[in-house]
């Protein structure tokens, strides 16, 4: 399920879940248009993760607080996988690919 963060609310709700998606974006970006495809494939597949959607153009303080809490350093478009408000595994830009987060999900949940 995708889910919009547009205050810091959305920020805290995607931190304190027990497992989180963070997937920041720019509707500027062209990189942008393919990575919210591969995010949107994800959230279509069979991992059950929710995906907190921030557009960082709009929202630029709630990008920079997520970089700040979860400790990796801010791009765009970027995913971000998260366990219990703890950064696992991050990608950026041409990086993101649904089967790749699939894969660390997979990974996380057989743990």
């Amino acid at each position: 399920m995708i889910h919009t963060v547009d205050d810091r609310a959305g920020v805290e709700e995607a931190l304190a879940a027990p497992r989180a998606v963070i997937y920041k974006h720019s509707p500027r970006c062209g990189v942008c248009i393919a990575s919210d495809q591969e995010i949107r494939h994800f959230d279509e597949g069979p991992c059950d993760i929710p995906i907190y959607w921030i557009d960082v153009v709009g929202h630029q303080p709630l990008s920079q607080l997520v970089a700040k809490r979860v400790g990796v350093q801010h791009e765009s478009p970027q995913v971000i996988l998260l366990e219990q408000g703890r950064a696992l595994w991050s990608a950026s830009h041409w990086e993101v690919r649904a089967a790749d987060l699939e894969d660390q999900a997979i990974r996380l949940s057989t743990r």
